[in-house]
């Protein structure tokens, strides 16, 4: 059984495939599962950490001297970016070392590393891949619930607005509380894997499905860096 066989995703066998499907029913996350060869830890170690996350550009990548194995690896990554950028995209191609954490309520936290959605106010979506270092993780709609939801969450929330009731929802809506989600005791979250380049469902008005609930890593130990190319909230 292929390891993404769950219910909420579907599998593509192209870009094309990949780009142009669209979200039906329970299906919320495509991928075009992929195992490309190349070295992408000797780029990787050769490209420049400026600070937590550093946008890579295609110049960067052409200006370091490579192995046969990391040049594979490079015209990888080299062709995902014409791929996306063809269709459309401005596909974004970040080093990572880590993203701010929040830690202003002990109650709850909305950063990357938090199950969350995407909204948008126009149609579109999220691609995601990441070619070295630990992937993120998605999680079935039906193995969640929003956080606003929970009883002590939600009475925390209540206190830190000043009128309980008038405007309550907006003000959730305004700080992206209600797009974090606490996955169930037991749920069984997928691993989006390395080399695998994925679409996932993003709420906008008129969306025909759920928005797909992911979140990032946290980083392996001892793996101080790792690159994924990411095209959020695509105009398409």
């Amino acid at each position: 059984m292929n390891a993404f066989s769950k219910n909420h995703i579907g599998l593509v066998s192209s870009f094309s495939e990949l780009a142009e499907t669209k979200f039906h029913g329970s299906i919320n996350a495509l991928c075009w599962e992929r195992h490309p060869e190349g070295d992408f830890q000797e780029i990787v170690l050769k490209l420049t950490l400026k600070e937590n996350i550093t946008e890579i550009f295609i110049d960067d990548l052409l200006a370091l001297d490579l192995s046969e194995k990391g040049n594979t690896a490079r015209e990888i990554i080299l062709q995902d970016i014409k791929l996306l950028s063809d269709y459309g995209a401005a596909p974004s191609l970040n080093l990572l070392k880590k993203y701010e954490r929040d830690d202003e309520f002990d109650f709850i936290s909305t950063d990357v590393y938090s199950y969350h959605a995407d909204r948008s106010p126009v149609e579109t979506s999220t691609f995601l891949c990441t070619y070295y270092g630990a992937a993120s993780e998605i999680i079935a709609n039906d193995q969640c619930i929003q956080k606003i939801l929970i009883p002590e969450v939600r009475e925390a929330l209540q206190k830190l607005h000043d009128v309980p009731d008038e405007g309550f929802e907006t003000f959730l809506e305004d700080n992206y509380f209600d797009l974090h989600y606490e996955a169930n005791t037991d749920a069984k979250p997928v691993n989006l894997g390395k080399g695998n380049l994925w679409r996932l469902a993003v709420d906008y008005p008129g969306q025909k499905v759920l928005p797909c609930i992911h979140r990032a890593p946290k980083e392996n130990e001892g793996e101080r860096r790792r690159i994924q190319i990411v095209v959020d909230l695509l105009g398409k």
